[in-house]
């Protein structure tokens, strides 16, 4: 049985041309405001900053709300023209997450986590 990956925690401005997470298939976890929600497409845009990514939400059934902050994971597909669409298979409202606290945790924990890997496999 095949493993089920747990996305890779990435920001929306990583996630541009010359990022090593910018691949077809990459299992990623991304968090953003919602601007926009197709309901007969089920396609939904998320922001951070400068940075968007399109959404294919077919496959949750959750409430979308334009303005509030989502987080989804899922799996990359790049499209002919280069533009990424997340297939989520995950999707949750994250509203009162600090997204500036959020990124300096997540910068945190990549700079330690050689060392945390390390501990728990001598």
């Amino acid at each position: 049985m095949d493993a089920i990956a747990s996305g890779a925690l990435v920001t929306l401005t990583e996630l541009n041309q010359s990022s090593a997470y910018l691949k077809q298939g990459a299992s990623l976890r991304v968090t953003g405001k919602l601007v926009d929600y197709n309901l007969v497409t089920a396609m939904a845009v998320i922001v951070d900053s400068d940075s968007s990514i399109q959404v294919d939400t077919s496959l949750l059934t959750i409430h979308f709300r334009v303005g509030s902050l989502y987080q989804f994971i899922g799996e990359l597909n790049i499209e002919p023209n280069g533009e990424g669409t997340l297939r989520a298979r995950v999707g949750r409202i994250v509203d009162g997450l600090d997204m500036n606290l959020y990124q300096q945790s997540l910068q945190l924990l990549r700079e330690h986590l050689p060392e945390l890997a390390l501990a728990h496999n001598p």
